[in-house]
């Protein structure tokens, strides 16, 4: 669905008292079905802290294909029960486990929300990082916010809405890919059934974790793109005292330099980071099959043959990507004497999450929610706070927003630590937006 035709959905006047899915009076309240909603909520907290408990004690790093099945497989026993038709897609021509797709028919003309997580985590089976320990209303664990809390959160959600009598008229696509730390390869195939469900879809919503700012809650409406690159350089070798000269030129290593000082000096705008994370350069230099290490050989006497240097920058919309790019490669075709340089974009990029009109009419219709509940708005999070996602994979067909899943604080690391009684306000503000934007004409 476009952007324009969301906002239509939810109304022209959705920031006007008139919007239908807003009560206007200073008293609002929530109606009899959204309390049910969040008293179901409190009632199942530990019942949803428990089914943390057995995800995270599961190890799912994205390359553990057995542990990423058995997820999926914990997943499914509790959206079964929820009328969800549940299919496993295997991912092997990605070299990655696969993804679950949960899909539950709504009544006739019901806009079709699109629920997105994610079955695995950064931690592998050798990490030394496993277990659920829970500290009160906080627990660490291995992916107990990114992004197992965001499912508990979807989960108890959607337990919620059944039993206030509001999932059955739902309409609702979940997407939990199992490779979403990192990403199979080819893209275009790993990401091929989330694609296709952005298509199909009038709203995506994405359940990784809630961001706090100041203390407060902030709403997602855009993530920015990550776009890998690498830059081969070559020069002529020979003795150093030769260096600079006309017959031996500047050097690889040289070379290289002058297109990264170029990069830092020529490519800052608003929203664009960009970032070299490793580099090499010698008479011999290069990166390893996974590009992740490097080998290099020279010596102070000898002009370097070679360099080889990678790196990431990222956007905010698909203009600037371009943008960018095309900066970039003409800063490396400029060439220093009697070298050669040569750039390379990865295929396998994540797109841009623009910060569409669309996507602000989302975050009004959550603030809705917000002043019901009785909590503060949510102001729009600075896309430079927070990284790429799988939503954006969806972004130029249908309008999302991004954290409704868990706050937690130290992902990605040992000792990732969730906030648990998050779960109860963000499951209670999930279930009575998709109520009501199920029930948008």
């Amino acid at each position: 669905m476009t952007h324009t035709a969301l906002r239509a959905l939810l109304g022209v006047a959705l920031l006007a008292p008139s919007f239908v899915l807003v009560p206007t009076a200073a008293d609002a309240k929530l109606s009899t079905a959204e309390v049910r909603m969040a008293k179901t909520v409190d009632a199942e907290y530990e019942r949803s802290v428990a089914l943390l408990q057995k995800l995270v004690d599961q190890n799912s790093g994205t390359m553990n294909f057995a542990g990423v099945d058995l997820v999926g497989r914990m997943m499914r026993a509790e959206l079964e029960p929820l009328g969800f038709t549940v299919e496993w897609k295997p991912q092997t021509a990605a070299n990655r486990a696969g993804h679950l797709i949960a899909t539950k028919k709504g009544r006739a003309g019901a806009k079709k929300l699109l629920l997105i997580g994610h079955l695995d985590t950064v931690f592998e089976k050798d990490s030394p990082f496993q277990k659920f320990t829970r500290k009160g209303e906080e627990a660490e664990g291995p992916g107990a916010g990114d992004d197992k809390g965001g499912m508990v959160v979807m989960l108890a959600a959607l337990r919620a809405m059944q039993a206030a009598g509001t999932l059955k008229d739902a309409e609702v696509e979940i997407m939990l890919s199992g490779d979403e730390e990192d990403a199979g390869d080819p893209i275009e195939v790993a990401r091929a059934d989330l694609i296709a469900a952005g298509k199909r879809a009038d709203v995506a919503l994405d359940f990784e974790g809630l961001s706090i700012e100041d203390g407060k809650d902030m709403g997602s409406i855009a993530r920015r793109s990550s776009n890998s690159w690498t830059i081969t350089t070559t020069g002529k070798t020979g003795h150093s005292s030769l260096i600079f000269s006309s017959e031996y030129g500047d050097g690889a290593i040289n070379e290289m330099t002058r297109i990264l000082a170029a990069f830092r000096k020529e490519l800052p705008e608003p929203n664009l980071t960009f970032n070299t994370g490793i580099i090499a350069g010698g008479s011999s230099a290069a990166l390893d099959a996974d590009a992740v290490r490097a080998t290099a050989a020279g010596k102070g006497n000898i002009i370097p043959q070679t360099a080889v240097a990678r790196g990431d920058f990222r956007t905010l919309s698909p203009e600037q990507t371009d943008r960018v790019r095309a900066k970039m490669q003409a800063i490396v075709a400029a060439h220093a004497p009697g070298t050669d340089a040569k750039i390379s974009f990865d295929p396998g990029s994540y797109p841009a999450m623009a910060p569409t009109p669309g996507n602000k009419a989302l975050l009004d219709a959550l603030n809705a929610v917000n002043k019901d509940m009785g909590l503060e708005p949510m102001a729009a999070l600075d896309p430079l706070k927070r990284g790429a996602g799988d939503i954006s994979f969806v972004a130029s067909d249908v309008d999302g927003l991004v954290g409704l899943g868990t706050s937690s604080r130290g992902d990605h690391a040992p000792g990732e630590t969730v906030d648990l009684d998050s779960i109860r306000r963000q499951a209670k503000r999930a279930a009575i937006l998709m109520t009501r934007l199920s029930a948008a004409k």
